[in-house]
């Protein structure tokens, strides 16, 4: 509590002004709508008696903050992790224990698979050949066996997988899969703007970086914009067996596509872009933690896309996007109000893709009221239990 107290003067000093500018970019991460009038009047605020009434200043914020119920809720909880001193603390624990009972965070759900058991069994275990050995016919071994693994991996639904390690691998593996998927996105993109007719002034002035010499040919044509792909993930308790997986697939895609947008919803609809920017996978889940309080309960889809229509779509949605919801379908809310947003969402993007893991599951059915509901409005339906079915995605996004 003591972070917030400091003397009336007019100048709150730059440490103070950092920590105020940081609390802004976190509400704004989680939706709200704050400007740079709000801004100065919390600086009035911080300059006042208020400053060291610490609850006080709570309710002030508050008031100027929140402009809807949705805010309104969700305010005391992140002004307490940002602010109190042990809010703060308990927030970075998202690397460890949950700062409310029975609800879990990011960096605990991108574990929980390594330690959960529900599936059947068909565990990955690691193999021989992983210790450290000198002699050069070892380290091939070694390096066969890591292909193995890397194979066998790309088949194993991600709940089935209950080694650490393997588990590890996975995470890694998804990260590269997102990079690999761009660079050759970016090839195939830059095949299909080649015109019929050569760019004289273009050719010359990209040779330069070559001494002169016209190395590549640069050609008119009509001027395309790249895909842009908006990821909506499910992060509610019945994805605990596959959110770690495809966090660190979307924070791949992050972090190797120029144009991409990254949202987590569960009874919320949390923007995470700015978290998953962070070039460091651990660091990012991190971030997360912070922002997404809630993971791992319940999840109100249609609500979610609601929030992201009205507040965000007309932000991120260009003429060549495609959205992208990773998520089991299992929906507490309306199935109606799912519908008609899923309808209204259609209406803007190019493309919806909605990857489901239970299709990978035998006999399952998509008859849930939430995924009947959307499933008209949906472009692809496709599986994705396991490293293979996430890499099947590239050749249609390749179409787009």
């Amino acid at each position: 509590m003591s972070a917030l107290v400091l003397d009336t003067r007019d100048d709150i000093g730059a440490a103070l002004r950092m920590r105020l500018a940081g609390f802004v970019r976190s509400l704004r991460d989680s939706g709200f709508k704050v400007g740079l009038a709000e801004t100065n009047d919390a600086l009035a605020l911080l300059r006042s008696p208020l400053s060291s009434r610490p609850h006080e200043l709570k309710g002030a914020f508050r008031a100027l903050f929140c402009g809807r119920r949705s805010d309104w809720n969700a305010f005391d909880e992140i002004f307490d992790v940002y602010w109190f001193a042990k809010g703060l603390k308990g927030a970075i624990k998202s690397v460890g224990d949950s700062p409310k009972k029975g609800v879990k965070t990011i960096r605990e759900l991108a574990d929980a698979s390594v330690q959960t058991n529900d599936g059947p069994a068909g565990d990955v275990e690691r193999t021989a050949g992983e210790e450290e050995d000198e002699d050069s016919d070892a380290e091939t071994d070694a390096k066969r066996e890591g292909a193995s693994i890397a194979d066998n991996l790309g088949q194993t639904d991600f709940r089935k997988i209950h080694d650490p390690e393997a588990m590890e691998r996975a995470h890694q593996l998804a990260e590269r899969l997102a990079h690999s998927m761009r660079v050759r996105l970016t090839r195939r993109d830059r095949q299909k703007r080649k015109g019929p007719r050569l760019d004289l002034r273009r050719t010359i002035r990209h040779s330069i970086s070559h001494g002169g010499t016209p190395i590549e040919l640069i050609r008119k044509g009509p001027r395309e914009r790249q895909l842009r792909l908006v990821v909506l993930l499910d992060a509610s308790g019945s994805m605990n067996n596959y959110t770690g997986v495809f966090t660190r697939f979307v924070h791949g895609i992050l972090d190797n596509f120029r144009e991409a947008e990254a949202f987590l919803f569960h009874t919320r609809l949390v923007h995470v872009s700015s978290a998953l920017s962070e070039r460091d996978a651990a660091r990012a889940l991190d971030r997360m933690g912070l922002m997404a309080q809630g993971v791992g309960g319940g999840t109100k889809i249609g609500e979610a896309i609601a929030e992201f229509n009205r507040w965000h779509a007309a932000r991120v949605i260009h003429s060549r996007t495609c959205v992208m919801i990773l998520s089991d379908g299992y929906d507490t809310g309306d199935p109606q109000q799912l519908g008609a947003e899923m309808a209204a969402l259609r209406r803007r993007c190019k493309r919806i893709v909605w990857l489901n893991p239970l299709i990978g599951w035998q006999g399952y059915e998509p008859t849930a009221g939430g995924m009947s509901a959307a499933l008209p409005h949906v472009d692809l339906f496709a599986p994705a239990h396991n490293l293979d079915t996430l890499a099947a995605l590239e050749p249609y996004l390749a179409k787009l």
